[in-house]
């Protein structure tokens, strides 16, 4: 499976440094021309199947690119949406106390379950196929952790995805997953 992974494009509250989460959130004008950036760089790739997350931001960054894959199924799904942050939803990151999080917070372990749950699914699902993930920056450097094989902690080693950035990934059968490209933002 070739797996090409993205983050939606810029949103207001990206802009004004407010946690998503599960909001739906509004892409800015530039979020919306790097959604369309992507959609140009991925309109010659071979794309069989697309998951996007089922939050606003996200789905309307899948709607660009499935202008040019019109035929290509496309399903908004859940196990894609960004990390639930709970009662700090909507709140400024810097008023955020990262060392008392509230316990309706997902855990870093609960979003890497979530991941792995997913990829397996999809892997057998879609084994010889190309499959594009639209999602969001946490909940994308989660799915890295399980690729990577590394604990759930690990994902703020990973460097933050960029708005649009792309990420391919070569997954065999019974061979470790190799990244074949990170965060790429060439397109914009």
């Amino acid at each position: 499976m070739k797996l090409i992974l993205t983050r939606h494009g810029r949103t207001i509250e990206n802009n004004k440094k407010i946690l998503q989460g599960h909001m739906p959130g509004k892409l800015t004008a530039e979020g919306i021309a790097q959604a369309k950036k992507l959609a140009l760089r991925l309109r010659d790739e071979k794309i069989d199947v697309i998951y996007s997350s089922d939050l606003q931001r996200a789905a309307d960054t899948t709607k660009e690119i499935r202008k040019f894959h019109k035929g290509v199924p496309v399903f908004f799904v859940e196990e894609l949406r960004e990390r639930n942050l709970g009662s700090l939803q909507g709140m400024q990151t810097n008023r955020v106390n990262w060392k008392k999080i509230p316990k309706d917070v997902e855990t870093l372990a609960a979003m890497k379950k979530r991941m792995k749950d997913f990829l397996e699914k999809i892997h057998k699902k879609h084994k010889n196929k190309n499959v594009l993930l639209v999602s969001h920056g946490g909940i994308g450097r989660s799915l890295l952790t399980v690729i990577e094989r590394k604990p759930a902690k690990s994902i703020f080693e990973i460097p933050k995805m960029k708005n649009t950035g792309v990420y391919v990934i070569e997954i065999l059968e019974n061979k470790k997953p190799k990244i074949l490209l990170a965060n790429c933002t060439k397109h914009l």
